[in-house]
Order: structure tokens, then C-alpha cells, then sequence
């Protein structure tokens, strides 16, 4: 199974991992109706037993739901695995104390003592400044109850000033987690990829087959159209699926040539640019699926003809 670190000289966890945001969560992605705590069960032992063990949730996903979830299967599997979640900076955590208590309320939730990744969710500073918030997660650094620091949905110049933060605590900024697909590609044009590749910093991809579009299961032919709230938005609709045509007839095209789907195609795009991306998966097949993504590379000449597609579309 193919590995990376996080950051410079960060823990070590697999290539790709898996989002959760959809354990748990009923508003967006219709958890308990059209899938249920079975189903998700079955998507985090189809991982391990695909050599996954990198998971991403948050605090907020189902509003701990999710990490409770993941809390339970890890104590029933038993096996090892690399833990990242969030803290969200809401108006109310105004001092060092709201991220202890945090830290201290996802690892009752998740039944361990220590994470891999703790992230902030948002670069908001409401009362908390940024100066205090990574102070107080170098604390909990040297407390040993996180194993690094990130941080989420950050600018090219918030993450460069949460970098110079933590470096007087002699602690590197390991992550920024960002949306990032062939159809969501801001950060090259932003500067957060180029300051993250400066910094040292791995980027985690989140939304990386933008929820769904780049698997193929949608099309104006198809019919489908998805549950939960993403069905609102005009991505989905026929004139959205009308003009990613030309992009989703390349990835099956790559597809038939790698003898892969078209969601490992768009996934391993993303290991091409050196970052990890963690796609959801709400299911055992979805599981399987991402983690097809890995032992494998595109050629530069296909990553390239993908790149230039998926570049005329956005």
C-alpha cells in the first residue's frame, strides 16, 4: 500500500483516505434513509481489509455522530488505524481552554487517546486569534494527545501565519485540507498549492470526485440524480452534467485503457499532484473503489490530457 507523510517529517499514513462527513450526517447526505450505521460499518472494514486505514472526520459531522461511529468500529475491529479530525472555531470558544475541551470531547467520541491529525475546520477568528489557537494546539502536541497540526479551507497567507506560529513552538504545520478536483482546481490559481509545496505542507483533497460527479454515475443519459441536498444544486442538473460531458467521456476512456472506473482515474489524478486525496464512502463497493485508486499511476501524457480537459471546463 502506498504511504506519504504529513507535512515534513509527519506521522505516516496511507496515500489516500477516507471523508466521513457522510456518517452520520441526515441534513446533506440523507444518512438513515438511504443508507444507515450498517452500511458505514462495512465501508470502514472494506478499507482496512483494502489497505486504507487513514480516516477524516470532524467534530460537526453528524454532530459527533461521525466520530462516535468510527469510535465504535475501531473498538469492535480492533485494529490500528490513523485518526484526523476538526475543531470549529465558533464564536462561543473564545480562549485556549475551548481547545482542550474539544480535543478532550472527539477523543471520548472516538475512544482513543491520542489522534493522528487535529485540523482547524475554518479559518475563522471570531475571539480566538490565530496566535492562541496554535498555541494551544502545540500544546496539545507536547501533551501527546495529537500527533500533528492542520488546518482547513486556509489561504496561501492564513496558512503561511499559522506556519510562523507554530515554527516559534518548534512545531511544523503539516496540513492544509482543501477542496480539490479535476473540476474544483482554485488552489493551483490561488497560491495555496504553491505555499503549501514551499511550507512543506500536504494538501488532503477533500471533495475529490466532487460529490460524486466524476464517478460516471451521473449523466443527462443516466437519469440519476442524487439524494440528500445535492440534488438542489445545478451541478447535477442536465445543463451542469451537459458540460462536464467532454471531461467524464475522457475519464472513461482512461477508464477502459487502465482497466479502472472513472472515480479511480479522477482519484489517482490527485496522487499525481502530490496530494492525499479522501473521498467519501457510504458503503463496502465505495470503499473498494477509492482504494483502487492506489498501487498504480497515470502516465504524464494522460495525467497531462486530463489537466488540459478538465482546464477548459472551469
Amino acid at each position: 500500500m502506498q504511504t506519504t507523510t504529513l507535512g515534513k517529517n509527519g506521522p505516516t499514513v496511507t496515500a489516500l483516505g477516507i471523508g466521513t462527513w457522510a456518517w452520520g450526517d441526515q441534513l446533506f447526505w440523507n444518512y438513515g434513509n438511504s443508507y444507515d450505521k450498517n452500511q458505514v460499518r462495512e465501508a470502514y472494514l472494506a478499507a482496512i481489509n483494502a489497505g486504507i486505514t487513514f480516516f477524516d472526520t470532524a467534530e460537526v459531522y453528524g454532530l459527533g455522530e461521525s466520530e462516535s461511529l468510527i469510535g465504535q468500529f475501531m473498538k469492535e475491529d480492533g485494529r490500528s488505524v490513523d485518526i484526523a479530525t476538526k475543531f470549529g472555531p465558533v464564536p462561543w470558544r473564545f480562549s485556549a481552554d475551548s481547545v482542550y475541551e474539544a480535543v478532550t470531547a472527539s477523543l471520548k467520541r472516538l475512544q482513543l487517546s491520542r489522534v493522528t491529525l487535529y485540523q482547524v475546520h475554518w479559518p475563522f477568528s471570531f475571539f480566538l486569534s490565530q496566535e492562541t489557537l496554535m498555541n494551544a494546539l502545540a500544546d496539545e502536541v507536547e501533551k501527546g494527545r495529537i500527533g500533528a497540526i492542520g488546518v482547513s479551507n486556509y489561504s496561501a497567507q492564513q496558512m503561511r501565519e499559522a506556519h510562523q506560529f507554530l515554527a516559534k513552538r518548534g512545531i511544523p504545520l503539516a496540513v492544509n485540507q482543501v477542496q480539490y478536483s479535476l473540476l474544483s482546481r482554485q488552489i493551483e490559481r490561488n497560491g495555496v498549492l504553491a505555499t503549501a509545496r514551499e511550507l512543506g505542507v500536504t494538501i488532503l483533497a477533500y471533495s475529490p470526485l466532487a460529490q460524486g460527479l466524476l464517478t460516471g454515475k451521473y449523466s443527462p443519459q443516466s437519469g440519476n440524480s442524487p439524494d440528500g441536498a445535492r440534488r438542489f444544486s445545478g451541478a447535477f442538473s442536465t445543463k451542469g452534467l451537459e458540460n462536464i460531458a467532454p471531461l467524464l467521456q475522457v475519464l472513461q476512456e482512461l477508464a477502459t485503457k487502465y482497466q479502472k472506473t472513472p472515480a479511480q482515474i479522477a482519484l489517482n489524478w490527485l496522487v499525481a499532484q502530490e496530494t492525499i486525496p479522501i473521498p467519501g464512502a457510504k458503503n463496502a463497493r465505495q470503499a473498494i473503489d477509492n482504494a483502487g485508486a492506489l498501487g498504480w499511476a497515470l502516465s504524464v501524457e494522460d495525467a497531462a490530457q486530463l489537466s488540459a480537459m478538465s482546464e477548459s471546463l472551469i
